[in-house]
Formats: C-alpha cells, sequence, structure tokens
C-alpha cells in the first residue's frame, strides 16, 4: 500500500443535476368530528346524549394521535446513522452496505456510497461501474469528508488536504496486503461544486486493473 500522499488526485467532473426527491406525505392525526346541532330546548335527555357524542369525539381524536405518533416514531427508526449525511468530518466504513441492486450498474459520483467497488475504475470519469466486491474491480471507495452545504468552495487545496485526511483515517483489511494499491484521493471541481457535490473521497485503487476480489474493509 502507498503512503496517502502519493498523487495529486483527481477533480471530479461535473455530475448531472440531480432531480428533486419526492416528498415524504405527511401523516396527520385523525381529528375530533364536529359535534352535533344543539338538541332542541326541552329535550330530556339532549345534555347526555351530546356529553356522550363529545366523549367519543375525543376519544376518536386520541386513538388518531396515538397512530400518528407511532407512525412517525417508525419513520425515525428506519432512517439508520448510515442514511443519513454527516458533513463536517470523515467518515469511514468497516462494514461496507450493499450497493443498490442489480449489480453491476453504472453510477454518477454524487451517487457512489462507501464501500462501493468499481471495475475498470478511473477518477475523472463521468460513470463508473459498480460491482459486487467479490467480483474483480480495480477500485473501492473506502472514506470521505463531506462539507455543510453552505460552506462556499474552499479551493483545490483545502479539498486535496481533506481527501487526504479522509485516506488517513482509513483501516484497511489484512486481504488489502495481497495487493499492489494506491490510494486516490477525488474531490469537486468548482463546476459541481455548484450543483451540490460537497464530497472529497478517498478512494484505494490497483494500477494493475481488476485484480481485487474481495473488500479491502474489515
Amino acid at each position: 500500500m502507498t503512503d496517502p500522499e502519493a498523487g495529486q488526485g483527481s477533480q471530479r467532473p461535473l455530475p448531472p443535476r440531480p432531480e428533486a426527491p419526492p416528498s415524504l406525505p405527511t401523516s396527520v392525526p385523525d381529528g375530533a368530528q364536529e359535534g352535533p346541532a344543539a338538541a332542541p330546548a326541552g329535550s330530556g335527555a339532549s345534555s347526555k346524549i351530546w356529553f356522550l357524542v363529545a366523549l367519543a369525539a375525543v376519544a376518536v381524536a386520541m386513538v388518531g394521535l396515538v397512530v400518528w405518533l407511532l407512525a412517525n416514531a417508525n419513520l425515525a427508526l428506519q432512517a439508520g446513522p448510515g442514511d443519513l449525511p454527516t458533513p463536517g468530518s470523515v467518515v469511514t466504513t468497516t462494514a461496507p452496505p450493499p450497493s443498490a441492486l442489480p449489480l453491476p450498474r453504472e453510477a454518477t459520483p454524487v451517487d457512489f456510497r462507501l464501500g462501493d467497488c468499481f471495475s475498470d475504475f478511473k477518477p475523472e470519469a463521468q460513470k463508473a461501474t459498480i460491482v459486487a466486491c467479490d467480483t474483480p474491480h480495480s477500485a473501492q471507495l473506502v472514506a470521505n469528508y463531506t462539507y455543510e452545504d453552505g460552506d462556499v468552495y474552499p479551493g483545490v487545496d483545502a479539498l486535496r488536504a481533506k481527501a487526504l485526511e479522509a485516506c488517513q483515517a482509513v483501516k484497511l483489511s489484512a486481504s488489502a496486503s495481497e495487493y499492489v494499491l494506491n490510494y486516490e484521493r477525488v474531490y469537486p471541481s468548482s463546476t459541481s461544486w455548484d450543483v451540490g457535490d460537497r464530497r472529497a473521497d478517498c478512494f484505494v485503487v490497483a494500477p494493475e486493473g481488476n485484480i481485487i476480489k474481495t473488500t479491502v474493509l474489515p
């Protein structure tokens, strides 16, 4: 494994502008039904009927509120740490998440996920082929640093330094020693930054091509 300082890194090309994600439906608790019209004056049972109807309406509202709270709690549980962006810190992984199926598939850099493996990887390309890590591949995304959405473009030197920081934080598995590997730093260009690209990435790359047949992460 070469030192992470090796190589100057590559600016990521301008990706297609991502589509806006669909809005999640908003759960709204069932509200209380409107109460019935006031009973005619002089009706002896009207007060008791009105009380029972109001009580039933309150019960319906409470049930709706409980259902709404449970639904939103379930959504929160489904959104695990790996699904959420973590701007402002270097992120590495020791358990690469499965890429979206089917594999192999082509993806743009903004869709790359930590742990993804790539065949015939070229850091300057606008697309790359993601493959299963137990099939021959030449690179793996092993760490990255994500800037805040509101940050201004920091320049090439700062981006290169953050990508180096990400590479230095990586811990590889014993299987990595079976291959001749280099670190490759890839970071946004000013144009890709303008459309939302905020990641400085660290890849492990085999100069000899698609010779890696396993993940190099623990």
